[in-house]
């Protein structure tokens, strides 16, 4: 067996130190609780290293190759720190806290040799992660185009983008709208400050001379929210695709 399982009330103390896991009040049915608790910690910890990947691409991809469109630094070292702990890390929380996913029972046993980093998340990563440096860079070009605050206006899409992809990663596989909308209280909660620390560095003036912002007007604002709408569509758009491909091969199973 991979794991040795011991009675916690009517085993004996050999038997418990050998064993890998104790059942403290002898129910097998403590296992099947065990095994959903575990592969919804999984879960969350690859929807975490996953969204953090994802991001931190994004963010690469907008400094690395905006200067190549022949705009200056794009960002501060203080703003990228900022966008790291703000949205890694309050966003972050509230994804660890995700409750599991219906399905979670019936998928067959994570192999013990599989790694965070397969084809399917390495896909998501480099679709996510696209989506978000190209969206934002597109609507900074378009604003340093029109001789706008376009360091702002990076700055701010990136965070909301953030915020965006959070909510579309709720799941791998089902659509935010069939999860309930605040079945994860905590990350509604950490997306709510994240708008409005990122509002604060921006409209208001003292933070705007610390971190070297600029307030946005209406139409900057739409643009900034560009990018999360078009990452948040695409995404619940890949997943509805990904459904559609699995229920065709069920599909296909039970007819063969």
């Amino acid at each position: 067996a991979d794991v040795g399982v011991a009675m916690g009330k009517a085993g004996t103390e050999v038997a418990r130190e050998a064993a890998d896991m104790v059942l403290l009040d002898d129910n097998f049915a403590t296992i099947v609780a065990a095994v959903e608790v575990g592969r919804n910690i999984y879960d969350n910890i690859r929807k975490f290293v996953v969204f953090s990947v994802a991001g931190n691409t994004g963010k690469i991809l907008a400094v690395l190759l905006l200067p190549f469109l022949g705009l200056p630094m794009p960002l501060t070292p203080l703003q990228l720190l900022w966008l790291n702990l703000l949205t890694d890390g309050l966003l972050g929380l509230g994804i660890g806290m995700e409750r599991p996913e219906p399905d979670v029972m019936q998928r067959p046993p994570i192999a013990p040799d599989s790694q965070i980093f397969d084809r399917r998340t390495m896909r998501y990563i480099l679709l996510a992660g696209g989506l978000i440096g190209g969206s934002c860079m597109a609507v900074t070009w378009l604003v340093w185009q029109g001789g706008g605050p376009w360091q702002t206006v990076l700055f701010a899409a990136l965070a909301l983008a953030q915020v965006a992809q959070a909510m579309a990663l709720r799941s791998f596989r089902s659509s935010f709208f069939s999860m309930g909308l605040f079945t994860n209280p905590l990350l509604f909660a950490m997306a709510v400050c994240v708008v409005l620390l990122q509002g604060v560095v921006v409209y208001l003036p003292p933070m705007q001379l610390f971190f070297r912002t600029t307030a946005l007007s209406v139409a900057h604002l739409w643009l900034v929210l560009l990018p999360a709408i078009t990452l948040f569509a695409l995404l619940e758009g890949e997943k509805w695709a990904g459904r559609l491909t699995a229920a065709q091969v069920n599909r296909g199973k039970v007819e063969g």
